[in-house]
């Protein structure tokens, strides 16, 4: 089904060839180097060298969950006016449902500041935001930065990257991304899938066999072979915003001519030219999928590479279900049960979900339709759609899905992302959800652990949820289903969006006053970083990998996003409720020691080493792999406001995490020795002239329940601006002092 190819390959005709079989002499592998897609459109938007890039991306998208704090740091730093091209949505907290007027309130502000700054305004349920941006703003060759993880657009000839808000800032100030030349992995496709087989079952495939080896982390995936004419636009996009769950870095495919229609559909031809690599290519690996052997999948809690075909789990439900019944009692402490959907030998599920950039396109919902022509069966199993956009939401009306799907009993909705990050269709405790949205991780979806309560979410394709659905939310992969493949052809209203976006890029308006709610307020200024350093452990995780979702929940914190100290008294509650606390306490003795000159003796005889007086006090967070899955910049922000430092790990999930870290002044440190218990301090003398001396490894001192011993904290390589940000104590300061 899927096979990994370690070490070099090339593509050439038409076929992936293994490095110690083409036989290539260096300089022809030297030019086939250059020849794929990715390396052209990197190099046209670079502007360092070829293997230190900067890159200055032609376009910026967020929604309303992260713009506000961008903007508010942008203008801190001095902004006039947006830089780069910069599209505002309204798709994550769109439904205003909590918090009285905050919502609203971001909304008015994010309205404001495009009209003040020069940017586009997509009012809320409009259209998720990577909706919008792939029907009215992707372009062949061009390359685009989202604060939003699943900033994908490889399958219109883009490539995207899904960044903290940080880079957006950098962006809108002129200034450019900064990466090494990352590693480019061919996706050869062949075959085709068969009927029953969507997008989600394709990506749940790819992801179960990279993620946990970490075979693409950091890298680009490009995507050929002759597989790809047998995919539609929308199958092709479906596969392609959730290559975000292999840890890769970006992603761009071959276009042809249905890529070519899909412009012409959405009135802009102009935008569309043919990307291919040359003959031949070179990759520094491969993964080859067979699509006619993929089967309906299911990614089973707590993440999307916990991935089994259908088939399969059925065949092994009891062993599966315990294994994840026994991960969620140890996050809850008990009383989670799922083995209790097992009844005369079927698996029986509560709820199903079709929404959000991966499951919200037109051909995901027709098809589920045409599968449902003969209704839900019984109450037990309730079903929401959520198309992605008000064009593809028209489309479907006019072409007469939505009424079917009304008529056999699924909820049809606005464009929302709510229930990919829990704001929305929140499952029953205990109860079990599939669904065709991005991500399935613990403490997501609504889950609050800490009160007993924990969602269980499963990703299936939209095909298997509508086939479940008609069977009375017995778990039913598609292709035992019988129905007609016969989707109507897709048609685009652009006059949707002409009458409510505010299209302003290019035409800033000064004079325009931003609008501020209540709720919106600005960092608290970061000191520089210290010459000396007493950092203590606020809190040490253990897990293997720690999510975005476990720094900073998502769901009922996003209302909070435009206040960061507010914000920050959510920051690890549901992975560990009492960090907070010990932040604050430690924050608390910092203010006293720069009030009165001094640490307390209780502080100095628990520390047991000597210590230089001008030493500064703050806190840190160890974690083994911290930073998994989304881009969002306040779960390193809100350690920041709550007095932290640094972090120290055994290695980074995602470059994302890493820069947010460093775009927030905090010290990204890996530790080889990881042996942190909460309460451990850690002290560093000299610290800020090593890094302005360009130290990668950082002596130090650990103690832990009185015993001391020497460590070395490395921080990795940093470009010349990461360590002055760091220097400075944040990009804000880093901003403002040039």
């Amino acid at each position: 089904m899927i096979k990994l190819i370690k070490g070099g390959v090339y593509y050439m005709s038409g076929a992936i060839v293994k490095e110690s079989v083409a036989f290539m002499v260096d300089k022809k592998k030297r030019a086939a180097q250059k020849g794929t897609i990715t390396y052209g459109i990197l190099s046209a938007h670079n502007k360092g060298d070829s293997e230190n890039l900067k890159i200055a991306f032609d376009g910026l998208v967020s929604h309303d969950i992260t713009y506000v704090n961008i903007i508010q740091s942008a203008k801190a730093s001095g902004m006039s006016e947006f830089k780069t091209p910069y599209t505002l949505t309204n798709c994550h907290n769109s439904l205003c449902a909590v918090g009285g007027t905050i919502n609203g309130d971001d909304h008015a502000f994010g309205l404001s500041a495009a009209k003040k700054y020069g940017g586009n305004y997509v009012p809320a349920n409009l259209a998720v935001i990577h909706a919008y941006m792939r029907e009215s703003e992707a372009c062949c060759g061009k390359m685009f930065l989202g604060s939003d993880s699943h900033t994908r657009y490889g399958a219109l000839g883009s490539m995207a990257i899904g960044e903290g808000g940080g880079e957006i800032v950098k962006q809108l100030l002129g200034k450019t991304y900064d990466v090494k030349m990352p590693e480019i992995v061919a996706v050869y496709l062949k075959g085709k899938p068969k009927k029953g087989v969507g997008p989600h079952d394709v990506s749940l495939a790819l992801i179960a066999a990279t993620f946990k080896k970490g075979f693409l982390k950091n890298k680009v995936l490009e995507f050929v072979g002759p597989g790809i004419k047998n995919l539609s636009l929308d199958f092709r996009c479906g596969i392609d915003v959730m290559t975000t769950e292999t840890a890769c870095l970006s992603s761009v495919w071959e276009t042809d001519a249905a890529v070519e229609e899909y412009y012409k559909i959405h009135g802009r031809a102009k935008d569309y030219r043919e990307l291919k690599p040359s003959e031949p290519a070179y990759y520094d690996g491969a993964v080859v999928i067979d699509l006619s052997r993929i089967e309906p999948m299911i990614a089973l809690p707590f993440h999307p590479s916990n991935a089994f075909t259908i088939a399969e789990f059925l065949d092994n439900a009891e062993d599966l279900l315990a294994i994840a019944e026994n991960t969620g009692n140890k996050i809850t402490g008990g009383g989670f049960k799922l083995r209790d959907k097992i009844k005369n030998g079927k698996v029986y599920v509560n709820q199903g979900i079709i929404a959000g950039c991966a499951g919200g396109s037109y051909e995901n919902i027709a098809e589920a339709s045409e599968i449902l022509k003969e209704g839900i069966n019984g109450a037990d199993f309730s079903m929401s759609i959520y198309p992605m956009s008000q064009p593809v939401f028209k489309c479907l009306a006019d072409n007469g899905y939505i009424s079917s799907l009304i008529g056999v009993g699924a909820v049809v909705k606005p464009a929302f992302c709510g229930p990919c990050f829990g704001a929305g269709d929140t499952p029953a405790n205990n109860g079990l959800s599939i669904r065709h949205t991005t991500r399935n991780f613990e403490n997501r979806e609504g889950s609050k652990p800490a009160e007993g309560q924990l969602s269980a979410v499963a990703l299936i394709d939209a095909r298997s949820i509508a086939a479940t659905a008609a069977n009375g939310g017995v778990l039913t992969p598609a292709t035992e289903f019988e129905y007609v493949r016969k989707i109507k052809k897709y048609y685009f209203d652009k006059s949707i969006y002409e009458k409510r976006v505010y299209r302003g890029v290019g035409n800033p308006r000064p004079e325009e006053q931003l609008v501020y709610g209540k709720n919106i307020a600005d960092y608290p200024e970061q000191l520089s970083l210290p010459k000396n350093v007493l950092l203590r452990a606020a809190s040490v995780l253990y897990d293997e990998v720690t999510t975005t979702d476990e720094l900073i929940p998502s769901g009922e914190t996003s209302s909070y996003r435009s206040n960061p100290l507010r914000l920050a008294e959510f920051a690890l509650s549901r992975k560990d409720p009492a960090y907070v606390g010990r932040a604050k306490a430690i924050k608390a003795e910092e203010e006293n020691r720069k009030a009165s000159g001094k640490f307390t003796d209780e502080l100095l005889k628990e520390v047991g080493i000597k210590i230089a007086p001008d030493t500064v006090y703050a806190s840190f967070v160890a974690a083994k792999k911290p930073g998994d899955g989304s881009a969002r910049e306040q779960a390193a922000s809100c350690q920041r406001v709550l007095g932290g430092l640094a972090n120290v790990a055994l290695e980074y999930a995602t470059k994302r995490y890493r820069s947010n870290l460093i775009n927030w002044g905090m010290l990204p440190f890996i530790c080889r020795n990881f042996d942190f218990k909460t309460g451990d301090f850690i002290y560093i003398e000299n610290l800020s002239e090593l890094l302005k001396e360009k130290a990668t490894a950082i002596p130090a001192k650990h103690v832990s329940e009185g015993k001391v011993k020497n460590i070395m904290l490395d921080i990795g390589a940093l470009t010349d601006e990461e360590r002055d940000i760091i220097l400075d104590g944040c990009l804000i300061n880093y901003n403002k002092r040039r």
